[in-house]
């Protein structure tokens, strides 16, 4: 059962990483406190992991073949990848960094490729940052459109603006653990370590430590590093980035929250612009996204080479 620290090393990886694309707008906006937001996050996230989570174990179990050793350094492979992007407070795809580590664990083994599977989630992460800024656009002409024919005062405008961020929080913690959880202890799922109900329950509490534990820093990276938001700009991003990963969890298809949240910010940077918009952050996002998987999979093709040979 050691082999299962890898996974809930990972899921904390993750919760690190990937709660700050849920609250880290409104906490760099000072509209909700860190500790009321991972708070939110821990609960949410063990709640879509259980309910809805199932879906992408299927893909990310049926990506190679895996036996409790390579299910075990596919894993490790990729919490390190995830922890050194953590350190280095770049928000990073978890999913990226698990396909990754799959590939480099298949390749090492010379295991036949899904690379019709592989494929189905490589078009998914390209559709991901581009669908959220999309809907943010969207959302943000709509929502802005309808306050204007509100009359209202600043306070309850205010008021307003941080129920909705409490709201989409919620919604983009319960997204999170639905489309995410697969990456965490889907290669156990698929080693026949654990069933599927139990790799979910597993992974969202593992996913739900690390947001507590460990996620300030990339939470203010994300929410004020690449588009100044206020408080209603931060509510329709993480409304955006929420509806976005739901669409793809119940696909089944693990996508990047990273990506989604930055392609929402991007939409709203676009609405306000385009010149809001932090150039120099979104490239330290983007060649976070490109090193990933491949630092990933040459970590774990490595990995698994060594362990063989002491083994």
């Amino acid at each position: 059962m050691f082999r299962l620290l890898s996974g809930i090393f990972l899921g904390w990886s993750l919760g690190a990483n990937d709660s700050a694309n849920i609250f880290g707008t409104a906490v760099a906006s000072r509209v909700i406190h860190y500790r009321v937001a991972v708070t939110i996050t821990a609960v949410g996230v063990v709640l879509g992991a259980v309910w809805q989570g199932s879906a992408g174990m299927h893909t990310v179990g049926g990506l190679t073949s895996y036996d409790l050793n390579s299910a075990f350094l596919a894993s490790l492979a990729a919490a390190l990848t995830v922890t050194g992007m953590t350190y280095l407070s770049l928000p990073v795809s978890t999913s990226q960094a698990v396909i990754g580590s799959i590939l480099g664990i298949g390749f090492a083994l010379e295991q036949p490729i899904n690379w019709q599977g592989f494929e189905k989630v490589v078009v998914c992460w390209i559709g991901t940052p581009i669908g959220a800024m999309v809907i943010s656009y969207v959302l943000y002409k709509c929502f802005q459109a309808l306050l204007s024919t509100i009359t209202l005062n600043l306070i309850s405008i205010n008021r307003l603006i941080k129920y909705g961020l409490f709201l989409s929080g919620a919604y983009g913690a319960y997204a999170l653990g639905a489309n995410n959880v697969a990456n965490v202890t889907g290669v156990f799922a698929g080693a026949g370590l654990l069933t599927v109900r139990a790799a979910t329950l597993l992974g969202g509490i593992s996913i739900a430590l690390g947001a507590v534990t460990y996620s300030k820093r990339v939470m203010l990276t994300v929410g004020g590093g690449l588009v100044k938001l206020d408080g209603f700009s931060a509510f329709i991003a993480v409304l955006s980035e929420a509806i976005t990963v739901h669409i793809y969890a119940k696909i089944g298809v693990p996508v990047s929250t990273s990506q989604a949240i930055v392609g929402a910010v991007i939409g709203i940077g676009f609405v306000l612009g385009g010149r809001a918009i932090n150039n120099r952050a979104l490239l330290q996002i983007l060649i976070g996204w490109i090193s990933t998987p491949l630092l990933a999979g040459i970590l774990a093709f490595f990995m698994l080479k060594a362990f063989v040979l002491a083994f």
